[in-house]
């Protein structure tokens, strides 16, 4: 005997089989998203750290100035 796959929203436990398509459709719709989200959080962790390099990179290059 197999146990139905099961979601959780917003503290319900739903059998997947019982939703509706539409229900089904949004589901996935917020699994795309969530995986969208998390790969431009990746995106901008890469970014960030070049930008980093970068600004390092010029403050290398910049002329010295006594203060």
């Amino acid at each position: 005997m197999t146990d139905a796959q099961k979601i959780t929203i917003d503290g319900k436990e739903y059998d997947l089989a019982s939703l509706t398509d539409e229900a089904k459709n949004q589901l996935m719709n917020i699994r795309v998203a969530d995986q969208k989200i998390a790969s431009a959080q990746q995106d901008l962790a890469v970014l960030q750290t070049a930008r980093n390099a970068y600004a390092r990179a010029l403050a290398e290059a910049l002329p010295k100035v006594n203060q």
